[in-house]
């Protein structure tokens, strides 16, 4: 039997016409790979978004204060024991700081100490020794931004130390030992003078 030979078309490259009686597939598309975006622009939106959220939310500093306070690190020993306790008052926001107010015209800052503490605390009769240092802070008030220097004194607490009449806006007032009112205070640099101020009182032994 003579072989049958084989006379269907054969394709052609790149023909796209039906073979074997089947539809043929398609030919395929090229596209472009998107392009991929520098990741500085991906970092710098959301930067950019949360200044201008904050520009719009604070308002613009347009003017710089400088003013002074005075305080004091007021102590006394423990009837029961010696041991050194610190008076320490809770203010309106429940932080535990020292009793402290402005400098007014005319006073230094030693007299600002006195007549603060005995303003906020009651306590009339006290000793004023060494000045330990000054402490500065800065915050906003509206569109002001304040730069503060607080003079620290050592005070020691006279008379009826536990006959206090603190002011009406303080939330608390207490004598604490020395080393949880250092534990306690809200202000870490006001904390450090009270540990200089413990040193000055056992080594002049006051």
């Amino acid at each position: 039997m003579a072989e049958r030979s084989d006379d269907r078309p054969r394709k052609k490259a790149g023909d796209s016409s039906q073979t074997d009686g089947q539809p043929a597939k398609p030919a395929r598309k090229l596209t472009a790979r998107p392009s991929i975006r520098p990741i500085r622009s991906t970092i710098q939106r959301p930067i950019q978004g949360f200044k201008t959220f904050v520009s719009k939310h604070r308002p613009i500093i347009k003017e710089v204060v400088r003013e002074t306070t005075s305080g004091g690190i007021i102590f006394r020993h423990a009837k029961s024991n010696g041991q050194i306790e610190i008076l320490l008052i809770q203010d309106a926001k429940n932080r535990w700081t020292i009793p402290k107010g402005h400098v007014e015209p005319g006073e230094e800052p030693k007299q600002t100490a006195e007549r603060e503490i005995q303003e906020e605390t009651g306590l009339q009769q006290m000793r004023l020794y060494n000045w330990l240092g000054k402490v500065h802070f800065r915050y906003r008030r509206g569109q002001t931004l304040v730069l503060m220097t607080m003079h620290i004194y050592l005070v020691q607490g006279m008379g009826d130390t536990d006959k206090l009449n603190p002011e009406d806006w303080l939330n608390d007032i207490k004598w604490i030992p020395a080393q949880q009112a250092v534990d306690k205070i809200a202000y870490d640099d006001i904390g450090k003078l009270m540990l200089l101020g413990m040193k000055r009182i056992r080594d002049q032994r006051l």
